[in-house]
């Protein structure tokens, strides 16, 4: 099983716009982050995580052509406004709608929002053929298994993926660890893990709660993402505990 991080930063990406670097230093290329989303495969099965705005360039970059199935994490704009593009997907799929699976609350509300994803029209047939996202679920040769996670109003789809006797955890947007998240997150060959700034944020997580976490759970290997213009990786992995690094467009991890 392998993980691709399609893109490691936050909302407004780094830099922002204005050429915002922040503290990242902008010859430094794994500073440069597009908005969040990974994809996550085996030799028979590809699963993608998020449709980000930045998600064609992404799927350009990473060679993306086809997936078995897409799962959003929420809905907010950073994880699904690139949904237009599953389009070049569903044809070169011969017409075959993408399929794609959410959270109930997440589904109503891209149903709200991008209708005509789901239910085509007289002169465009459906994208995606949605599905609600269940607790446990196999898809094609990957076991995954959902938690909620709190991010500020709403909750987000915290995923372990399972293969051979190998996982993958991806926890992004979240700033609490609840009980059920700790019993999901343990054992993890690999967690991808949201890690937005240093300082504490009232909806994500920050890296003193982040590293507190590592040590608890114990994962084999943990990559930060989800990160802003505050987070320049030189200086991040330099700092960081053995197991922990910070992640970054295209990086690409194998189990």
């Amino acid at each position: 099983m392998k993980l691709r991080i399609l893109g490691s930063g936050t909302s407004s990406g780094v830099p922002r716009i204005g050429n915002d670097w922040g503290t990242c230093d902008p010859a430094e290329p794994r500073n440069r982050r597009t908005r969040a989303s990974a994809l996550v495969w085996t030799d028979t099965t590809r699963i993608l995580i998020d449709t980000s705005p930045d998600f064609r360039e992404q799927a350009l970059a990473a060679g993306i052509t086809d997936v078995d199935a897409v799962i959003w994490t929420h809905d907010h704009a950073d994880h699904c406004h690139g949904i237009d593009d599953l389009r070049q997907i569903m044809h070169a799929r011969a017409g075959e709608p993408v399929r794609g699976l959410a959270r109930p609350f997440t589904l109503e509300q891209l149903d709200r929002r991008f209708g005509y994803v789901f239910k085509g029209s007289k002169l465009y047939r459906p994208t995606v053929a949605i599905e609600p996202l269940p607790d446990a679920i196999m898809i094609g040769d990957i076991h995954i298994r959902v938690v909620d996670q709190p991010h500020g109003g709403i909750t987000s789809a915290g995923l372990r993926f399972e293969n051979n006797a190998k996982s993958i955890a991806y926890a992004i947007d979240f700033n609490e660890m609840a009980q059920n998240m700790r019993n999901l997150y343990q054992d993890l060959d690999l967690w991808v893990v949201d890690c937005l700034r240093r300082t504490p944020h009232p909806t994500h997580a920050h890296l003193d709660a982040v590293l507190g976490w590592v040590r608890d759970l114990a994962p084999r290997r943990a990559l930060l993402a989800h990160m802003d213009n505050s987070m320049d990786y030189a200086t991040l992995i330099a700092t960081l505990p053995a197991g922990v690094e910070p992640g970054y467009d295209g990086m690409e991890v194998a189990l």
